[in-house]
């Protein structure tokens, strides 16, 4: 092994161009940016979204309707799913914690208890809303039914 045909190892040198590094390298002048404008400048980065010049899209498609910004979601629960729960964990009041600690909500949700399907125990409900049909069927048992 000499000097002279010592070679890097395969795949570490990297074949690319040498831009700017004057003009015997087929590269100088203008360094590959074409004359004048903003991209041949240094620090050029367009908006995002920009078109050039062309009205943006998210300018261009109509908007329409209406966003209630003092809406309040609920996770909706029905009795069906609180039947399952008092059948699987044997509880006895179902409450927001409760239903947190089984996975049914997150930590910030609201409860509102929905009529689908039937109660077959008694069962003491607190939730943040109820609907009739669900007040009817909790208390038909002779459950309670409290707002918090």
């Amino acid at each position: 092994m000499n000097l002279n045909n010592l070679t890097p190892a395969k795949g570490s040198v990297k074949q690319g161009k040498r831009i700017a590094r004057g003009q015997g390298s087929g590269h100088g002048g203008t360094s590959t940016r074409g004359h004048k404008g903003a991209k041949s400048r240094s620090g050029y980065s367009t908006k995002i979204g920009f078109e050039g010049g062309q009205m943006p899209l998210q300018r261009r498609v109509p908007k329409f309707g209406f966003k209630n910004i003092n809406r309040v979601e609920y996770k909706a629960i029905n009795l069906d799913i609180i039947q399952s729960l008092i059948e699987r964990k044997n509880i006895s009041e179902i409450t927001p914690e409760i239903l947190r600690e089984n996975g049914i909500i997150s930590r910030n949700d609201l409860v509102k208890i929905l009529g689908r399907g039937e109660l077959k125990t008694k069962i003491n409900v607190t939730a943040h809303k109820f609907s009739d049909t669900a007040k009817a069927g909790i208390e038909a048992q002779g459950g309670i039914c409290s707002e918090i």
